[in-house]
């Protein structure tokens, strides 16, 4: 285990697999997490059930996108450093060339009206997409309400206190912490992560083990070691020092490319619950302070951060592209430059405590993967956050449901093509096991053909 890379994974398999994921990681943290479960922990067998859980709990206590860091935790499990950075690089890196492109477009041509009405389609294919992965993650994470009552009522109190009394989730956090710390003293078989289970070979009846299965030693680079912490905390330190300084020499602090530097580390380390808890802080700072883009453009940014593959958050790249355009940043004749610059600057900045935080991390948490103490206020918040994601699940579908901007009774504005086509994507997805891109492309194309004929 202490080769440099996992023996019985090629590094190149792997590199397929991220390079992969990022053009297919649809659906937002949810759908992201859904896909990867479903590919290693059930198809490939590359980590158990119960590993992937304790690396996706300790993911979602942290700020920044949890998919992405869930990507790190395993890439570097398997292939110490350079996999965890190859699988979080790749998450980002086709999303971050789509959305320049798309950026592009949209500020050069405006709105398209054939590119509306795709996304238009797109939409209820996500939303069916949020719902698949509350039904996936909460299938494996509550067990029964007859075994698990607790976790039940841990989820279904989180999706209260989201959707309705609208709790910050750093105190949905501390609260289901605090609800597990408890259970794991008075009641422990409650919160015992289940035991990852075989998947059965194709026409045998046989289970075989994952690759870093339930009781798969930890192996040598992953162990905590004081010197290798601070070194990841020193480098990740340089990694931001050094860019930021080049800022400050050739635009000062008042620049605009700097002050996107500094602002979106801030948002970086803000995001406590995926990108929706911090899009209200980066639509505050990005709008109305520094003026990059107006209202409607974040609008604009948010829907194409939805319907494109990555983490939500890269939304920050199309607001760093539109701000670069209108500010122009380099002062070159190239506006394209400037804004493709600012919007890769914005990504470096607001992915690499990221990438810290797992590196430096990880080794801590993967001494504790079978210790209650530890792992039972993790299962409380994973419960959580099936609540937290089935509140966004009813936040998706009652924003597609109804047409904005319509009058008239409620059934008169109720778009029926959005809830059919919701209805239809979740059904293929759930029940028919249909791949997530077949889904996409075919409610994109059916937005397209039902915008074309009304």
């Amino acid at each position: 285990m202490d080769s440099k890379f996992h023996p019985s994974i090629p590094f190149y398999e792997a590199l397929k697999f991220w390079l992969k994921l990022g053009f297919i990681s649809f659906g937002g943290p949810a759908g992201q997490i859904a896909i990867m479960h479903k590919e290693l922990v059930e198809e490939k067998r590359w980590i158990s059930e119960k590993r992937f859980l304790h690396a996706l709990n300790y993911c979602m206590v942290l700020p920044g996108p949890e998919a992405q860091q869930l990507a790190i935790y395993i890439g570097w499990l398997l292939h110490r450093t350079w996999g965890g950075v190859v699988a979080g690089v790749l998450f980002v890196l086709p999303s971050l060339f789509i959305l320049i492109g798309l950026s592009y477009v949209y500020v050069a041509f405006g709105n398209v009206a054939w590119v509306a009405a795709l996304l238009y389609g797109i939409k209820p294919a996500v939303a069916a997409l949020v719902v698949q992965a509350v039904h996936r993650i909460g299938s494996k994470t509550l067990k029964t309400p007859t075994t698990a009552p607790i976790l039940w009522a841990v989820a279904v109190s989180s999706f209260l206190a989201l959707y309705f009394f609208h709790l910050l989730f750093p105190v949905i956090v501390i609260a289901a912490a605090m609800v597990g710390i408890l259970g794991a003293r008075f009641s422990p078989s409650q919160f015992a992560s289940s035991a990852g289970h075989g998947v059965k070979k194709s026409n045998t009846d046989t289970a075989f083990p994952a690759v870093i299965d339930d009781n798969t030693p930890t192996p040598e680079h992953a162990l905590f070691k004081k010197s290798r912490l601070a070194t990841v905390i020193v480098v990740g330190a340089v990694l931001w020092l050094i860019p930021m300084a080049i800022l400050m020499l050739y635009q000062g602090w008042q620049g605009a490319l700097t002050q996107m530097a500094w602002f979106f580390t801030k948002a970086a380390l803000l995001t406590f619950g995926g990108a929706y808890a911090v899009l209200p802080y980066v639509y505050q700072g990005a709008v109305e302070q520094f003026g990059w883009l107006s209202g409607t453009q974040m609008i604009d940014g948010l829907a194409l951060g939805e319907t494109t593959p990555g983490p939500l958050i890269m939304v920050v790249a199309f607001v760093a592209f539109v701000g670069g355009w209108a500010k122009q940043v380099l002062g070159l004749e190239s506006l394209f430059l400037g804004a493709a610059l600012a919007a890769t600057m914005v990504t470096w900045f607001t992915f690499l405590p990221s990438f810290i935080f797992i590196l430096a991390g990880g080794p801590l948490v993967e001494t504790t993967h079978n210790n209650l103490k530890f792992t039972a206020p993790l299962t409380a918040i994973t419960a959580a956050v099936v609540g937290v994601i089935a509140s966004l699940a009813l936040f998706f579908i009652s924003h597609i449901a109804v047409k904005s901007g319509t009058t008239g009774t409620l059934f008169e504005r109720f778009d029926y093509f959005a809830i059919v086509a919701a209805v239809v994507a979740a059904v293929a997805l759930i029940r028919y096991k249909v791949g997530v891109i077949p889904v996409l492309i075919a409610s994109a194309l059916g937005g397209l053909v039902w915008r074309s004929l009304t």
